[in-house]
């Protein structure tokens, strides 16, 4: 029994009110938030328009279960790190307001209750893509590569990028080469995105002994894989063009808006190499530049999906 199960079982007593919203956080709302932000568009440029209601309501209620069930099992996993970390040390196992018995349960059960609902209510694949996301990012991220490997989060991302082969494929039926650019542009955003917050929390990892990149490697070996990764995602947002045969609206905004994400992360490489300190580095600044640079990104391709011209 861990540290944080003695916990569970010392817990005072709960409000209704405050054991509900520790199984919400359970599921990391925010999170979600941005995977079903890809979601949204995907569909749209699946159909060249707006899907069915029902179909976009359905597609994103299991995607929400399926998401909620990655993450409330993660934390199930990690109850014995997230004690120790001061960004997680509120988490609903840490307090107690929620055990881990009933995190285990909840979490397996929102798995499956969201294969089953996408199975019955959209389609097969939806369901099948939807629990191997669920058993990629418990089994190959969080039991796997989380504490291995520094490269943790470039393949555990892999997870994150399936909303929108599940949003494609709600709509298609199956899955083409647009769905996988698109899958590729989340996919190689990852690293420029989750590295620096790993920075500003690498004591907190270090501590734990979960080797994120800037645990094991200097401010200036992260800024240079940053900007690789960066300008990886730029490239493939061009590459959707052709691919997709999106309209001006998107490429414009790929151009743009990719110029911007570059120019961040340069950013954090040129004040790596001359700080002495990661503390120094400002990399939250690229952290909530990636955020508004995916989030804009897809806004462009939702527009542009219901336009009815195309470059190509």
């Amino acid at each position: 029994m861990t540290a944080v199960d003695h916990v569970a079982e010392a817990r005072p007593s709960w409000t209704r009110r405050q054991r509900l919203l520790g199984f919400v956080a359970l599921t990391k709302p925010r999170i979600i938030e941005l995977l079903l932000m890809t979601t949204v568009p995907t569909m749209m440029l699946a159909e060249r328009g707006l899907p069915r209601l029902s179909l976009l309501a359905a597609t994103l209620v299991g995607g929400t279960l399926a998401a909620a069930s990655a993450n409330a099992l993660n934390c199930y996993i990690d109850r014995d790190i997230d004690m120790r970390m001061h960004r997680t040390s509120r988490r609903p196992l840490v307090t107690g307001v929620v055990s881990p018995p009933e995190a285990l349960v909840f979490g397996v059960a929102l798995g499956v209750v969201s294969v089953l609902w996408l199975a019955a209510v959209v389609n097969g694949l939806s369901a099948l893509l939807a629990g191997l996301a669920i058993a990629f990012y418990v089994f190959v991220y969080t039991l796997g590569l989380k504490r291995r490997t520094s490269q943790n989060i470039v393949w555990g991302g892999a997870a994150g990028c399936m909303p929108v082969l599940i949003g494609w494929s709600a709509v298609t039926g199956s899955l083409s080469w647009a769905p996988w650019v698109l899958f590729a542009i989340i996919f190689l955003w990852t690293p420029p995105h989750y590295w620096p917050l790993s920075i500003k929390y690498r004591t907190d990892y270090a501590e734990v002994g979960v080797p994120m990149l800037p645990v094991v490697a200097t401010p200036t070996a992260v800024g240079r894989q940053v900007v690789a990764y960066t300008w990886a995602t730029v490239a493939a947002t061009l590459l959707l063009v052709p691919v997709a045969r999106t309209g001006a609206v998107y490429a414009v905004a790929a151009v743009v808006l990719g110029a911007w994400f570059l120019l961040e992360a340069h950013g954090l490489l040129r004040r790596a190499k001359r700080v002495a300190s990661a503390d120094e580095v400002g990399a939250m600044r690229l952290f909530h530049t990636s955020i508004s640079y995916l989030t804009l990104l897809f806004l462009a391709l939702a527009v542009d999906a219901v336009l009815p011209y195309q470059l190509f």
